[in-house]
């Protein structure tokens, strides 16, 4: 491939993506780097753009002549963005997964470490004004002698279950492409697994990605395969958990709490019942918040354009039809 490529910045822009866009030219000097500021703009550019930045409307991808290299914005775009036209064309399609990954695994042991010592039984306690401890041998949970299932161990989810083996916490894992045992990982197991593990973690925490096959994963019938002394940790995607199913498992005891950061609806609506639900611990999808985060986006796209231009393989590619 030669190294004068085009690739167009998709619309909207922001501060962020025009500094992107400067890095790739500053990178790939023989490259012409188009940012559209809207879609009359991109579509008189895409014709003969080899790679592009952004959402791929179809009327843009119908344009396109020659695109080979998409960077999706998002390591796990908005469902609807991997469409069927977008999965057929040959577009190899990157994004920017890694980036959060020890930001969302210390906001995972926040969460276990919170419900292992009660805080989700103390904090409504604090807002009531109530001075009122439990038991001495109830209310916690010993992590040298839990286990956890962490479904997706990809960056985020190894990255956890490092943190977790450190702990002493024996983590088994599910996980639908990677061969390999990450590290802190005692047991790797495929999809098909799922309902035979559930019944021995004390902790069942999702990274998982919405895709046609997580969507819907966790209903009444997973949660009632969970011990009723086990905790449901979300910080994958919303739409991977039925929030009705989970709001009755918490109110009829079925399991003994959960943690939140996605929802199936985003935002949560004020009037939605599990803000009242007990023994849960929320925050607004707030994980992957920290520092470095545009600065590593930048890193990925100037790291690919270099890439894309010397015809190497590319890094973050992403399987279409998986949307991961």
């Amino acid at each position: 491939m030669a190294t004068g490529f085009k690739m167009v910045f998709l619309p909207p822009q922001r501060a962020e993506t025009r500094q992107w866009a400067e890095a790739v030219a500053h990178a790939v000097p023989d490259a012409t780097i188009v940012v559209a500021e809207d879609e009359a703009e991109a579509l008189r550019e895409i014709p003969d753009a080899d790679a592009a930045f952004g959402n791929v409307p179809r009327n843009i991808l119908d344009a396109s002549q020659q695109l080979k290299w998409l960077a999706a914005p998002a390591i796990a775009p908005p469902a609807g963005y991997y469409y069927d036209e977008l999965i057929a064309h040959p577009v190899v399609a990157t994004n920017f997964r890694g980036i959060f990954n020890e930001h969302i695994a210390a906001h995972i042991l926040a969460f276990v470490l919170a419900l292992a010592r009660g805080l989700h039984y103390y904090i409504p306690q604090q807002l009531r004004h109530e001075y009122r401890p439990r038991r001495l041998d109830t209310g916690t949970v010993y992590l040298p002698e839990s286990t956890a299932l962490i479904l997706g161990v990809g960056g985020i989810g190894a990255e956890t279950a490092k943190y977790l083996s450190q702990l002493g916490v024996r983590v088994l894992a599910v996980d639908a492409r990677r061969e390999d045992t990450p590290e802190g990982v005692a047991e790797l197991h495929r999809p098909d697994a799922l309902d035979e593990l559930l019944p021995k973690a004390d902790f069942v925490i999702l990274t998982i990605p919405h895709t046609p096959e997580t969507e819907g994963l966790f209903d009444a019938d997973r949660f009632a395969r969970m011990r009723k002394s086990a905790f449901f940790i979300n910080i994958g995607r919303g739409m991977t958990t039925k929030l009705d199913a989970l709001n009755q498992a918490l109110r009829d005891g079925t399991i003994a709490g959960a943690a939140l950061d996605v929802y199936e609806i985003e935002p949560l609506p004020a009037d939605h019942p599990l803000w009242d639900a007990p023994n849960l611990l929320m925050t607004p999808h707030t994980a992957g918040f920290g520092p470095y985060l545009d600065d590593r986006r930048r890193d990925l796209l100037v790291e690919n354009a270099k890439r894309f231009a010397a015809g190497q393989p590319l890094v973050n590619v992403v399987n279409k039809s998986l949307w991961f």
